[in-house]
């Protein structure tokens, strides 16, 4: 696995619902990759913030608009 397919999937990895398959090579990468460890680790900190936000109605939607935009933006296109 190389950086664009572990940032690819790094939200998965996260949230643990990243495929069987893919697990193997990502710890691999991740475990040699100080730049993928590091930004996996700005990535975390950013969900946990998020997800500290008040859940009242009126915020709801802006913090799932902002996830939906974060996970947007951490995709790699090929």
């Amino acid at each position: 696995m190389n950086c664009y397919d572990a940032i690819d999937v790094m939200g998965d990895a996260l949230e643990g619902s990243l495929a069987p398959e893919a697990r193997p090579g990502f710890e691999a990468h991740i475990a040699e990759c100080g730049a993928c460890r590091n930004y996996m680790d700005q990535l975390r900190i950013a969900r946990e913030t998020l997800g500290r936000l008040p859940r009242s109605p009126e915020t709801s939607p802006r913090r799932s608009d902002l996830i939906t935009a974060f996970r947007r933006e951490t995709r790699v296109e090929e």
